[in-house]
């Protein structure tokens, strides 16, 4: 092996991480800016009317206001640190696996990968995910979750703290690929001057 060569393959060594890093801050990024909507859902999820000492709230921007005024930031950022820790990390390993999975597919196709290949890699590093729990076990199996929610809370158990949800999940997803591509994008201009 040359000299040029011993030096190219360490320096890709050296930035084999710089998809998990870009993935890194874009987990950190989308959290640290779609937080509020995850403690206002997570309220709107667990605010049935039985427990007296909550307060109620009419909407989705009500409760930003009320949780706000009435608590402050550190009300609209309660459980931040585990969530971003628990999406920085899932999101650095995500886009790592994603991008050995686009490598080996890309392999035999002179890099460049179809529509469906990329979907593959994408659901070979979503598969790597494992998801968090707390170990509690609240519900047997799916059927228990229909039947307990209906029973309780009847049909609009279903839909608690759906219009947060939906407000977050279009957001996040364009704060989580914009901040991951630019970063990738500074990875990689920093990688070329080394």
């Amino acid at each position: 092996m040359s000299q040029s060569q011993s030096q190219s393959k360490s320096k890709s060594e050296q930035w084999q991480w710089e998809n998990a890093t870009a993935g890194a801050a874009a987990g950190f990024a989308t959290v640290a800016a779609m937080h509020p909507l995850d403690v206002v859902r997570t309220r709107f999820q667990v605010n049935d009317g039985r427990v007296l000492t909550l307060p109620s709230y009419k909407n989705t921007a009500h409760a930003i206001f009320t949780i706000a005024r009435l608590e402050g930031l550190r009300g609209l950022y309660a459980g931040f640190n585990p969530a971003v820790i628990g999406s920085t990390v899932s999101w650095g390993l995500y886009f790592f696996f994603y991008d050995r999975a686009k490598q080996r597919h890309s392999k035999n196709k002179e890099g460049k990968l179809s529509a469906g290949l990329h979907l593959a890699s994408a659901a070979e590093a979503g598969a790597l995910q494992r998801p968090s729990s707390d170990g509690i076990p609240r519900y047997m199996d799916s059927w228990h979750v229909v039947k307990e929610t209906a029973r309780f809370e009847g049909v609009q158990g279903f839909y608690k703290g759906i219009t947060p949800n939906l407000l977050k999940n279009v957001p996040a997803a364009s704060i989580t690929f914009i901040v991951y591509e630019n970063v990738l994008k500074l990875l990689k201009m920093a990688r070329r001057k080394d």
